[in-house]
């Protein structure tokens, strides 16, 4: 929906959500991929699959490039985590990961609602190996420290696309 379309990345608890509700207090179109275009599905095929297995947390590739094309706004920036992200990274004019160090992670997931993703051990074993090995996350993005304050990380997010 932007003539300038932007992907907010980052393990879990890198703070992905409150970025993008900072980013839409500040009045910028933001999507919440995790919300509005999120789905378990296989990540090369798209085909749904049954269960919850993180692997399968896929975004609608056919709602992406659909909002991408829709230049009624001059940025929009898509915020959340997804395995399919090959299937339309390149539709984004820049990619932003927000990083944050293993101290701070764990701070992060030890203060999460127990209902939450993220919070139960072996979910927790999970993003720590996927903080360490970044393998769930877009190579060549842009890094953005994710433990300063919010008003500096979307601050810089905002510098970066001007």
């Amino acid at each position: 929906m932007g003539v300038r379309n932007y992907l907010v990345e980052g393990v879990s608890c890198a703070g992905k959500t409150t970025v993008a509700t900072e980013l839409e207090r500040r009045g910028h179109h933001v999507v919440h991929g995790d919300r509005v275009l999120a789905y378990r599905g296989d990540p090369v095929t798209g085909e749904p699959v049954d269960g919850h297995a993180h692997e399968h947390h896929v975004w609608d590739v056919a709602e992406v490039r659909r909002i991408v094309a829709d230049h009624a706004t001059p940025r929009t920036f898509f915020c959340g985590g997804l395995r399919n992200f090959a299937r339309f990274i390149r539709l984004f004019d820049e990619v932003f990961v927000l990083e944050l160090d293993r101290a701070t992670l764990l701070e992060r997931l030890r203060a999460r609602p127990a209902d939450e993703w993220g919070a139960a051990p072996e979910e927790t074993a999970l993003v720590l190996r996927l903080h360490e090995t970044r393998e769930d996350i877009p190579a060549d993005g842009v890094p953005i420290d994710s433990t300063r304050p919010l008003a500096e990380v979307v601050d810089e997010i905002e510098r970066l696309t001007r």
